[in-house]
């Protein structure tokens, strides 16, 4: 929270990398990368990505960028790619 206000890094764009890595942009132009397999042992639901031809590659934004998703059972929210991913690049600088 920023003065009072809950903040959204919303997304805007995502790209699935090799290896359960994905590719996060934000609106305000930072890009970070998040690894998913980190989540195969803690959420069981992710497991299918790892289980299931080509899921992966099948990521895309949320309606309003307030996460992403792969089917009803599979998502992510924004805060999360946010707060545990790794800085590429920040308001379109390189870091």
């Amino acid at each position: 929270m920023e003065g009072g206000v809950i903040v959204f890094h919303r997304i805007k764009d995502i790209m699935s990398l090799k290896k359960y890595v994905l590719l996060a942009t934000f609106q305000d132009g930072t890009v970070k990368t998040y690894d998913v397999s980190s989540l195969f042992e803690e959420v069981e639901a992710f497991n299918a990505l790892k289980d299931t031809p080509h899921l992966f590659e099948q990521v895309k934004v949320d309606v309003g960028g307030y996460g992403i998703s792969w089917n009803d059972e599979i998502d992510l929210s924004c805060d999360e790619i946010w707060d545990n991913g790794v800085l590429i690049c920040e308001d379109n600088g390189v870091k």
